[in-house]
């Protein structure tokens, strides 16, 4: 896919592999929309860009709002007339509580923003992807490694990326009709301010505390511009990028 004029949508573009990947993306050569929460986040995004940044427009936007969302993609459209790729990248976790110890407004903030979230971007993407001239598009979706396997007292976020990983395979599956593809990135430690924590040492099924390998965010970055790159007759339905070394293959 050529893109010289081709436009993506990057949700949860104002920190970590958001904003590594809208700014990989500007350098592509890609018209990008930044969404987030945080409209001096997006910014500081877009100013990392340099140059590149004349072609990003920012869109303060919350996912778990369907009305919120119909407004970035309509924002998007006016802006630049179609939407050739989506990476549904926002989200949050809950703090590490055991399990019988969260409360239900921190369960539903998780599913808000990371299946209700996804859920309503692909939505939009879809409506305005099958409509379009050329018609199609690619969607992918930020499942992470706990699309697989859970850490200690996960339960919110490990169960919305599981739920990801239906979505991925639903949007997939119903996608074909109208030309759109979509798959799923799983990352594993790459080095954000989310994962900061892993280099003091972080809990393991075992109970003890163990420091965690970690990977340059541009890595995932440029994974994902990979995906996006590919013609749409291709699809990966998954990936899973990750630090080499960390515990997460086998048995630790």
């Amino acid at each position: 896919m050529s893109t010289n004029h081709s436009v993506a949508l990057i949700t949860g573009a104002g920190s970590g592999v958001g904003r590594a990947t809208s700014i990989a993306f500007l350098n592509a050569g890609w018209n990008v929309v930044l969404a987030g929460r945080r409209a001096d986040a997006l910014a500081a995004t877009i100013a990392k860009a340099g140059d590149k940044g004349g072609a990003a427009l920012a869109v303060p936007t919350d996912v778990g709002d369907p009305k919120s969302v119909r407004a970035l993609f309509d924002a998007a459209v006016t802006r630049f007339g179609r939407l050739d790729f989506l990476f549904n990248n926002a989200g949050t976790g809950a703090p590490p509580l055991l399990l019988e110890d969260l409360s239900y407004e921190q369960w539903m903030t998780v599913v808000n923003a990371n299946l209700t979230g996804t859920f309503l971007c692909m939505q939009q993407a879809f409506r305005v992807m099958k409509d379009q001239s050329p018609r199609g598009g690619r969607i992918v979706n930020n499942g992470s490694i706990s699309a697989y396997a859970p850490r200690p007292n996960s339960a919110p976020y490990t169960s919305t990326k599981h739920a990801v990983s239906g979505l991925t395979r639903s949007g997939a599956l119903d996608g074909r009709k109208y030309d759109i593809a979509v798959g799923q990135i799983d990352i594993g430690n790459a080095a954000t301010e989310m994962t900061e924590r892993m280099a003091n040492g972080v809990i393991q099924p075992d109970g003890s505390m163990r420091v965690e390998p970690r990977m340059d965010v541009d890595h995932v970055a440029q994974s994902v511009l990979h995906m996006a790159g590919l013609p749409l007759e291709s699809n990966v339905l998954f990936m899973t990028v990750m630090a080499t070394k960390m515990p997460f293959v086998g048995r630790g």
